[in-house]
């Protein structure tokens, strides 16, 4: 699977957990709305400065953010491969 979509559904997963709408993650990241929505549909390459943005507006750590499955799976071919 795509990284963008991996960390799309990342944040779609942790923001509905958090009871967020997008509109709300995006006023409280300072990001714009449409912006959040394309991440989520894996459509935007977003930065780490972004993710970090994200993560905080949700209260957590990057590490919490990447800390999932799939994210370990990945890891995992990598260091296999």
């Amino acid at each position: 699977m795509d990284v963008k979509v991996k960390i799309g559904q990342r944040i779609k997963e942790l923001r509905e957990t958090a009871t967020l709408s997008q509109k709300d993650l995006s006023y409280t990241a300072d990001l714009d709305r449409s912006y959040i929505a394309s991440v989520e549909n894996g459509q935007r390459n977003i930065s780490i400065v972004n993710i970090e943005k994200i993560a905080t507006a949700l209260g957590i750590t990057l590490k919490e953010f990447f800390n999932n499955v799939e994210f370990d799976n990945a890891a995992k071919r990598t260091k296999q491969n």
